[in-house]
């Protein structure tokens, strides 16, 4: 495009057009690449597995990323944890789609598994606590 402005052959009234006509002839491929580059960047560190999943499918758009490629994007960007899981089971998922179904599902089994502990060591707790209490009571004269 430049030679052919430099070679006469391509004339623009203002700069503004000249902008206007390189954007609209090299404009999709740097979204392409700005995509990727987000594709790639895309950790889900304390988040939750859905919305990595969200923020994934909207960088995964108009990426060109399809099939196995981008499958390993999404394995890159997810906990190690869900990842190392999904990977050592029996049948590990093929498809994008199964690796988001498979990886909320661990997650979310994980989360109230969490929630579940919490409250059981929440119970125990006061029961120790009135244990001692009644311990303490005992012993008073």
């Amino acid at each position: 495009m430049l030679e052919d402005l430099k070679a006469g052959e391509m004339e623009f009234e203002s700069a503004e057009e000249f902008l206007v006509a390189l954007k609209k002839e090299f404009g999709e491929g740097d979204k392409e690449m700005v995509k990727v580059a987000k594709l790639k960047r895309i950790e889900q560190e304390g988040r939750t597995i859905k919305k990595f999943i969200q923020e994934f499918k909207r960088a995964a758009r108009r990426s060109g990323y399809e099939g196995r490629p981008l499958i390993e994007e999404f394995k890159k960007g997810m906990s190690e944890a869900i990842r190392r899981k999904l990977m050592e089971t029996e049948r590990p998922p093929t498809s994008i789609e199964q690796w988001y179904k498979c990886s909320t599902n661990l997650n979310r089994h994980w989360r109230e598994s969490k929630k579940k502990k919490e409250r059981l060591r929440g119970r125990r707790e006061q029961g120790t606590i009135a244990s001692r209490q009644q311990e303490v009571s005992r012993q008073m004269p």
